[in-house]
């Protein structure tokens, strides 16, 4: 065992901060804020610290052409992206939800979930212009919230 895995200790999962990011399809802005809160993570060191988690309440078959297309411009290949469902017991064992402008779930927040609607344009019709403009956004409030998870995990 190396000093560095002596240094940090083992995180159990269970105790990992759990963010999601919800839409109706899981084809556009929740597959972006995916992309950008694992980049996130990854140049935090938060890896073993945060579990992300997307969905949405009636998936896709694929990631909107135009979000590969912009999403591509920033390093992300989210052509292998597979839209996928996600219950409400999931999200409820969340730490933090956000949902894209578009979720009608109703989530017991009584166990402390911190649940946000960020009211994000859907990108699925828009010119590329469009779609950049709602990929920008979503990289700023994604990094926002990692302040907020991060400050969390510290405990400050």
């Amino acid at each position: 065992m190396s000093d560095a895995d002596r240094a940090a200790p083992e995180v159990d999962p269970v105790d990992a901060v759990r963010v999601a990011f919800v839409c109706v399809q899981n084809a556009g802005r929740s597959q972006m804020a995916t992309a950008f809160a694992e980049r996130e993570r990854d140049r935090r060191g938060l890896e073993d610290r945060v579990k992300i988690l997307t969905g949405g309440t009636h998936p896709a078959d694929h990631v909107h052409d135009v979000v590969v297309r912009v999403m591509d411009e920033e390093g992300f290949d989210l052509s292998d992206r597979t839209p996928r469902e996600i219950s409400t017991e999931e999200l409820e064992t969340c730490d933090f939800v956000a949902t894209m402008g578009c979720s009608t779930l109703e989530l017991d927040t009584s166990g402390g979930l911190d649940v946000r609607d960020w009211a994000l344009d859907d990108p699925d019709g828009e010119g590329e212009d469009g779609a950049r403009a709602i990929r920008d956004e979503i990289e700023e409030r994604v990094v926002a919230l990692f302040d907020e998870v991060e400050a969390e995990i510290d405990g400050t």
